[in-house]
C-alpha cells in the first residue's frame, strides 16, 4: 500500500471520529484546515486556507478570548494548549462545541517579535443531557465571573500584604473556585538547596525532610525550579510514576493530586509553590490557569515582601545605631525622648536628638533637624551628630559648638567643582544629592545642680517651659542662621533657670506643624496638651507618649510599620525636668500653695523685634489672671520699659516676671534692667511727642513702681495685684 493511501486512510479514520487536523500560523496569520476541520467549523468540507480573522469569526466571541491566555500558559508549561470552543453558524446561534488540543511551537521573527504555530486537532464533543454530568462542561459565563471575581480579590489581598508571614497568610485562606486546596507549601532557595519558606495545612515538623534539600533531588518542587515549568500530578499513580525517590514522602499526607508551580519575578525562579488536594483534580486549562495566575501574583508578593522587610530591618539597624540611649540617670533630673520617622519607606530621617556628657561635668541636650526627608539627610544627620558630640566633648561653650558644627555642614554640603563624588561626570551639579543642604539646632548645655541652662539656637524652634502650676511658656531665645548657610556664623547665647518642678520641652517642628498646623496653632496644641491635668501624677514618658498621640495617634519610642508610612515629618521631642513638685515626673503642689510663676528674657540693642516677644511673655504669664484690663496694663508696660532701654541706652534690657500667691490675690512683680546709671525722671511730653510716657504709665497703671540704682546699671520696676471680678448676680 502507498504513502499516499496510508494518508488517506488517515484523513478517512479521523473523519469517522469526527476530528480535524489545523495549523494556526500567527506570523502569517493564515490557517490551513483540512476537510472534516473545516466541517466542523460549519465551512465546505473540503482542504482549505483561510485569514485569521475568517476562521476567528466561526467561534464565540468569549471563548475567542480565552484562547491567547491558554496558549501562553501551555508555551510556559511546555504543555498542550486544550479549549473548549463554540462553533457559531451565520445567524449567531451555537453549531456545535468543538475541543482544540494543540501544540505551540514558538516563532521569534527577525524584528524580535514572538509568534506562534499551533499543530493540532478539532474534535466534535456532545453537549451533555440535562440530568447527566460531565468532568469537563463548557465554559460558562458564571464560573468566568467567579474566577475573574475570585482573581480580583486575591490579587488585592497580596498586593496588601506586607510581610512574608502576611502572604503565606493570604495565600492559605484564598478559596480557589471549584478546587480549593487544602495543604500548601512554599519553597524558597538558598544557594543548592531548596528550604521551606512556609506552609499550611501540615503539623508542625511536617516540613523538616523538605527544609534542606538539595536542588539536585527527584522532587517536583526542585525539578520546577531546575526547569522553571509547572508540575501537575493529579493522582498518586502520576506522583509515583514519574518521582518514585520522594513518593514515600508524600504518600503520609494522604493528598492525591498535586500541583507545583514555579514562582518567577523578572525572569528568575526565584522558589516553588505547591497546592495539594485531597480530592482528585484533573487540572484543567481552566484550573491551570487560575493556579498560574495565583502563583505570579504569589511570586510579586513574595518578592515585595522580602524587599520591604530587607529595608526595615536595614533602616530599623541604621535608626537604632543613629538614635543614642539616653544614657544613667542624672541626679535631680529626669530625661524623655522620642523619635518618629517619616513615611515614604525609610524608617530613619533627618532629625535626631542627643544628650552629651561634658567634661565640666554638665552634661548638654541636642535636638535638630537637617533639611529633607530622604537618604541623604539620615546620612548628613548622623555625621552632624556626631561632629557635634565631638565639638561638646573637647570642651567647647554652646556658641563655639554651633559655628563649628556650621562650618563643618557648609563644608560638607558645599557645591562640588567637576565630578561629583561618585565619579559622575555627567551628573547634574545643581542635582538634588549634590545640592547644598541646611540644619536647625537648639543646644542646652544644663547644670543639674543650680539648674543653670545655657541656649544657643540655629533656627530652631524655641523651647517650651512647664511651669509648676502647669503654665506653659515659650521660652523666647536669642539665635542665629541654620547650620550650613555660611561657614563663620555667630550664635548668642541665652542663660535662664530651669526650677525645680519646671520642665523643659525640646522638639523639630514636625511636632509643631504636622496636620495642617502653623507655628502659631502647632503651638497651641501641644500647650493643651502640656496644660492638661490627666499627666499630673504620671511619669515624663507619659507625658512624652502623649505629646506623639496628640500629632498621630498611639505609638511607641521609635514607631515604625504603616503609622510611619502615613507621616508627613519627622519628629523629635526631648523633655527635661527638674526634679521637684509640680514636674511632669512627680506631683503638682496642691490648691491653693501654689509656688511662684517666673519668667526671664534678654532683649538685645540687635534685636528691637524680641519687645514682640516680650510682650508675648507676660501675657502667657498671666494667662489666667482675673482682670484682663490689668493684663494689657502690663504688657503695655513692659512694651514701654524695654523700648526706653534700647532707645536710651548702649545696652540690653533684662526682663524678669514673676507672679506670686494664690489665685484671686496675686501679685505680678516686673523689672526691667540695664547698665546705664541715669536714672528716669518724670516729663511732660506734647500731644504729638513719641518718648517720655514711661514714667507716667507706670503712675497711672501700675499698683507700685520704682527705680532700683544697681552696681552696674539700675533695674526699673512695676507691680500689680490681682482683682478678682465680683460674682455676678
Amino acid at each position: 500500500m502507498t504513502c499516499k493511501d496510508d494518508r488517506v486512510r488517515t484523513e478517512d479514520v479521523l473523519a469517522a471520529i469526527a476530528t480535524g487536523l489545523w495549523r494556526w500560523d500567527n506570523a502569517s496569520g493564515t490557517v490551513t484546515l483540512d476537510s472534516e476541520a473545516a466541517r466542523l467549523l460549519g465551512l465546505p468540507a473540503e482542504p482549505v486556507i483561510l485569514p485569521e480573522v475568517a476562521v476567528r469569526s466561526r467561534f464565540h466571541p468569549v471563548d475567542w478570548n480565552e484562547i491567547n491566555g491558554i496558549v501562553a500558559l501551555a508555551v510556559a508549561e511546555g504543555t498542550l494548549a486544550e479549549a473548549r470552543l463554540r462553533i457559531m453558524d451565520d445567524n449567531g446561534r451555537v453549531l456545535r462545541i468543538v475541543r482544540s488540543r494543540s501544540k505551540p511551537l514558538e516563532n521569534r521573527g527577525t524584528d524580535g517579535r514572538l509568534d506562534y504555530e499551533l499543530i493540532g486537532t478539532i474534535q466534535e464533543i456532545a453537549e451533555p443531557q440535562p440530568g447527566t454530568t460531565a468532568l469537563h462542561t463548557p465554559i460558562t459565563g458564571d464560573w468566568r465571573r467567579s474566577r475573574e471575581a475570585f482573581l480580583l480579590d486575591a490579587g488585592r489581598a497580596l498586593a496588601e500584604a506586607r510581610s512574608t508571614a502576611e502572604v503565606l497568610r493570604v495565600a492559605a485562606s484564598l478559596s480557589m473556585p471549584g478546587f480549593s486546596p487544602d495543604g500548601l507549601a512554599v519553597f524558597g532557595v538558598a544557594g543548592d538547596r531548596l528550604s521551606i519558606t512556609g506552609h499550611h495545612g501540615h503539623d508542625p515538623g511536617d516540613e523538616g525532610p523538605f527544609a534542606d534539600m538539595r536542588l539536585d533531588t527527584d522532587y517536583p518542587a526542585a525539578e520546577v525550579v531546575r526547569t522553571g515549568r509547572a508540575i501537575y500530578l493529579p493522582t498518586p499513580e502520576e506522583y509515583k510514576r514519574r518521582f518514585p525517590a520522594t513518593w514515600p514522602l508524600a504518600q503520609r499526607f494522604g493528598r492525591v493530586s498535586w500541583a507545583f508551580l514555579p514562582l518567577i519575578v523578572a525572569g528568575r525562579t526565584m522558589g516553588a509553590w505547591m497546592a495539594a488536594f485531597k480530592h482528585p483534580v484533573s487540572f484543567s486549562p481552566d484550573e491551570r490557569s487560575v493556579l498560574t495566575t495565583v502563583a505570579r501574583m504569589l511570586a510579586q508578593a513574595l518578592q515585595r515582601a522580602g524587599v520591604a522587610e530587607s529595608e526595615r530591618e536595614l533602616t530599623t539597624g541604621l535608626q537604632r545605631s543613629m538614635m543614642p540611649q539616653l544614657g544613667p540617670r542624672i541626679p535631680g533630673m529626669t530625661i524623655a525622648a522620642r523619635y518618629v520617622p517619616t513615611g515614604g519607606g525609610l524608617q530613619v530621617g533627618g532629625d535626631w536628638y542627643d544628650m552629651i556628657p561634658l567634661p565640666s561635668g554638665r552634661f548638654a541636650l541636642v535636638i535638630g533637624d537637617v533639611q529633607g526627608h530622604d537618604v541623604r539627610a539620615a546620612g548628613l544627620m548622623g555625621q552632624l551628630r556626631i561632629a557635634v558630640r565631638a565639638y561638646a566633648s573637647e570642651g567647647h561653650r554652646p556658641d563655639a559648638v554651633l559655628s563649628r558644627a556650621s562650618r563643618f555642614l557648609a563644608g560638607l554640603c558645599s557645591p562640588l567643582d567637576g565630578p561629583d563624588a561618585y565619579g559622575d561626570p555627567d551628573e547634574d551639579p545643581a542635582s538634588d544629592f549634590q545640592s547644598p543642604r541646611f540644619a536647625t539646632c537648639l543646644y542646652v548645655e544644663c547644670d543639674p545642680e543650680t539648674g543653670m541652662l545655657e541656649v544657643a539656637r540655629a533656627g530652631h524652634p524655641d523651647p517650651a517651659i512647664r511651669m509648676t502650676d502647669g503654665t506653659v511658656l515659650m521660652r523666647p531665645t536669642a539665635g542665629g542662621l541654620p547650620l550650613g548657610i555660611i561657614p563663620d556664623p555667630d550664635y548668642p547665647t541665652t542663660r535662664f533657670t530651669l526650677e525645680p518642678g519646671e520642665t523643659m520641652m525640646l522638639c523639630t517642628d514636625g511636632l509643631i506643624e504636622t496636620g495642617g498646623h502653623d507655628l502659631d496653632t502647632g503651638w497651641a496644641r501641644l500647650r493643651a496638651i502640656l496644660e492638661s491635668e490627666t499627666h499630673d501624677t504620671e511619669s515624663l514618658e507619659k507625658l512624652a507618649d502623649l505629646l506623639v498621640q496628640a500629632v498621630h495617634g498611639p505609638s511607641s519610642h521609635h514607631t515604625t510599620g504603616p503609622l510611619a508610612d502615613r507621616r508627613e515629618d519627622d519628629i523629635a521631642v526631648v523633655l527635661l525636668c527638674r526634679e521637684g513638685e509640680g514636674c511632669g515626673c512627680g506631683t503638682r503642689l496642691p490648691h491653693p500653695a501654689r509656688p511662684a510663676r517666673r519668667t526671664m528674657l534678654t532683649v538685645a540693642q540687635a534685636e528691637p523685634e524680641r519687645i514682640a516677644g516680650a510682650r508675648r511673655q507676660i501675657r502667657e504669664l498671666l494667662h489666667d489672671w482675673a482682670d484682663e484690663e490689668q493684663v494689657d496694663s502690663a504688657e503695655l508696660m513692659v512694651s514701654e520699659m524695654v523700648t526706653n532701654v534700647l532707645m536710651h541706652t548702649d545696652g540690653d534690657a533684662l526682663l524678669v516676671a514673676e507672679a506670686v500667691g494664690e489665685l484671686g490675690g496675686r501679685r505680678l512683680r516686673v523689672e526691667v534692667a540695664d547698665s546705664s546709671d541715669e536714672l528716669p525722671h518724670k516729663r511732660h511730653p506734647g500731644e504729638m511727642a513719641s518718648s517720655g510716657r514711661g514714667v507716667l504709665l507706670m503712675e497711672m497703671l501700675a499698683d507700685s513702681w520704682g527705680v532700683d540704682p544697681r552696681g552696674e546699671g539700675k533695674s526699673i520696676w512695676f507691680e500689680l495685684h490681682e482683682q478678682s471680678k465680683p460674682d455676678s448676680d
